[in-house]
């Protein structure tokens, strides 16, 4: 992006900022929530306002941006070539609906493909956790250290237990959460992401995540040392859903190894629907 890489990013932060003002500004307002693919997929009108916020403002700065959002920006986009903003208003709509807590705004900034910067701020704790590629990740102007390495049986682990409910999932993860020291859920994977890059989880793990989820952790997480991958251990799109593990690179190459390379066709079959959904 040339010259203006340093505008861009700090421009972002100012945005993410600020929507999580008028975010914590409509908490008391009455919030319109609606379902989208199932009955527990909700979005609420602070989502779409909160999308359309962010939206507006890169598209007045930046016209020549392209921008992915959940609530509906960009889902068409055939090229990533340029700037790519990839969006989430509020991740863990569920969390902001029945707790007005523990959820996040995330954007993850792409040029022609490639990380620039990634950002989740979460919104009620005030706290913003940010990253441009190469040169480290801060939670707000603390710098983030290295995470450490870890296995499996002493590890912690971010999994959503609405997974080992299902049969075929349920195949994928049981041993992993049998394995491992112990497993958590926040209801938010942007944060569980960070959480990782903060070493307070080793690992994260789903068989299915969007990439507005996970585009902005991701960045935050690879400045820390850390490994965001598919099921299979192949790179993430920015343009369609996926399995996703992030983890420290020992607990990563461990899951991949001795887990889900067990699980290939199941874990193959998933990317087939959630890729034609």
């Amino acid at each position: 992006m040339g010259d203006e890489t340093m505008t861009v990013y700090e421009f972002a932060k100012g945005l993410i900022l600020e929507a999580g003002q008028q975010i914590r500004e409509k908490m008391h307002a009455s919030i319109q929530v609606e379902t989208k693919s199932n009955p527990n997929d909700l979005v609420t009108n602070v989502d779409k306002e909160t999308e359309t916020f962010i939206y507006n403002n890169i598209q007045e700065t930046y016209p020549e941006h392209h921008v992915i959002g959940e609530e509906g920006h960009g889902h068409d986009l055939g090229s990533i070539k340029g700037v790519t903003w990839v969006v989430d208003p509020i991740d863990g709509t569920l969390n902001f609906v029945h707790q007005g807590d523990h959820f996040a705004i995330s954007i993850g900034i792409y040029d022609d493909g490639e990380p620039y910067a990634g950002f989740v701020y979460d919104v009620m704790g005030d706290t913003l956790y940010h990253a441009k590629a190469g040169e480290g990740a801060f939670v707000d102007y603390k710098a983030l250290s290295q995470i450490n390495h870890t296995t499996l049986k002493t590890s912690i682990i971010g999994i959503n237990p609405n997974w080992l409910a299902k049969p075929k999932s349920e195949a994928i993860f049981k041993q992993v959460v049998a394995d491992a020291r112990s497993a958590r859920a926040y209801g938010s994977a942007a944060l569980e992401i960070v959480n990782v890059a903060l070493g307070k989880l080793a690992g994260y793990m789903t068989p299915r995540l969007s990439p507005w989820d996970y585009a902005g952790a991701a960045i935050i997480l690879a400045e820390t040392g850390g490994t965001a991958t598919d099921l299979l251990g192949q790179s993430l799109s920015i343009q369609q859903p996926s399995s996703v593990v992030v983890a420290n690179p020992q607990l990563h190459d461990e899951l991949i190894t001795h887990y889900f390379s067990h699980h290939q066709e199941v874990i193959q079959a998933f990317h087939q629907r959630i890729q034609q959904s």
